[in-house]
């Protein structure tokens, strides 16, 4: 029994997690020596229990991208984990975030001016893609002509698996990546700027500045957690609301329900599909033996639709009330970008629907996932509407 993630429907992997969690829920599969994690409980313990299941890289420090996230937020643990975390908190505080919400507007309805006439776009190229690169970009410090290369070596990033080989592609983006942030932290030394990555620079901790690892390490989260994931986030979201009648002239008559209808696309469609770990010592998870030394994968998308945690999990209902999902993380790894990921998701849904009316997917169209595992998108989302 070999756990193959959406080898059946890769836009629709949630029966076979729904499988996995009844026959499997903690699955070895010899061929990677991996562990599949797939109910709700034993999930949100993995992801939380920090000293039993590590977030450091391992082995895969001589991968493709292990060079470029080995010393990142994602990959330390506490007591380094909390010390990263705490030079990058000022700029991620609901203060901060609430004072990017009018350039996130301007840049929204830029975007939309753009093909609010047409009735008819790819909402991913025109809006979703597009919104949260420029909004990264802009905390960086990145010029305006590298967005496009900062997409590319994002999309390659989220395309690679913990246990697959680095393909030509990976290994040359990751290796453009490297040297284009090696050069803009030299750019940012040389002459210090108001953005992200200067403020980086003159940070200390007990101390000591961050080494040129620890920079490259935030750098390249920046990138791929500052844009991939809400892309999938806005994306998802469209599609989810377009899916079930009824559910765009609600929300727009009763604009209020918005924040939850996010949470539940969060839950229903999670931009974030898995996260691994690695067990520091022999445990036990779901009644089963794991070794130390042991990858771990923990489904959040699979955890997100456990009918242990939720009523009715394969339905999207905006009416679901409080969620708890786990689509940001837990514990000391909760996602740090998710209240401006959820700004930016709220700000472009509220302006889309108000906007484009009549929106729906163009009839007959194939949606194609994003080559990814590990996040959950399309490549491309084509609708119309009625235009004016």
């Amino acid at each position: 029994m070999d756990f193959v993630p959406a080898s059946e429907h890769p836009l629709d992997p949630f029966p076979q997690y729904e499988r996995m969690r009844q026959s499997a829920p903690v699955f070895l599969d010899e061929q990677s020596g991996s562990w599949h994690v797939f109910r709700y409980d034993d999930v949100q313990r993995v992801l939380s229990e920090h000293a039993t299941f590590s977030s450091r890289m391992g082995g895969d420090e001589s991968s493709a991208a292990g060079h470029l996230f080995a010393s990142s937020l994602i990959t330390t643990d506490p007591p380094r984990h909390r010390q990263l975390r705490s030079l990058v908190t000022q700029a991620f505080t609901p203060k901060a975030v609430d004072a990017l919400a009018p350039r996130i507007s301007e840049l929204t309805d830029e975007l939309l001016e753009g093909i609010a006439p047409l009735g008819t776009s790819d909402l991913i190229e025109a809006l979703a893609y597009p919104l949260p690169v420029i909004v990264i970009s802009e905390l960086m410090g990145i010029p305006a002509e590298d967005r496009d290369r900062f997409k590319r070596w994002s999309d390659v990033i989220v395309s690679q698996t913990r246990t697959g080989a680095a393909t030509e592609d990976h290994q040359s983006a990751n290796q453009e990546m490297t040297g284009y942030f090696l050069d803009l932290i030299e750019r940012r030394r040389r002459r210090p700027g108001d953005d992200l990555i200067s403020n980086l620079l003159a940070a200390e901790i007990d101390g000591q500045k961050l080494n040129v690892a620890e920079l490259l390490g935030f750098c390249a989260l920046l990138l791929v957690a500052g844009n991939e994931t809400t892309t999938n986030l806005i994306g998802n979201a469209v599609l989810c609301f377009t899916e079930v009648p009824g559910t765009i002239e609600r929300i727009v008559k009763e604009p209020s329900r918005l924040a939850q209808a996010i949470e539940e696309v969060l839950r229903f469609r999670s931009p974030v599909q898995s996260m691994y770990r690695v067990t520091v010592a022999d445990t036990t998870l779901g009644g089963v033996q794991i070794p130390a030394g042991a990858p771990v994968v923990a489904w959040i998308g699979s955890a997100n639709r456990d009918e242990r945690q939720f009523a009715r999990p394969a339905q999207f209902d905006v009416d679901r009330g409080q969620i708890r999902h786990l689509a940001f993380g837990h514990g000391v790894h909760f996602c740090l970008g998710a209240p401006l990921a959820r700004l930016e998701a709220r700000i472009a849904l509220e302006a889309t629907l108000s906007r484009l009316p009549g929106l729906s997917l163009v009839p007959g169209s194939q949606l194609e996932r994003m080559d990814s595992t590990i996040v959950y998108g399309v490549k491309s989302l084509p609708v119309r509407w009625q235009a004016a």
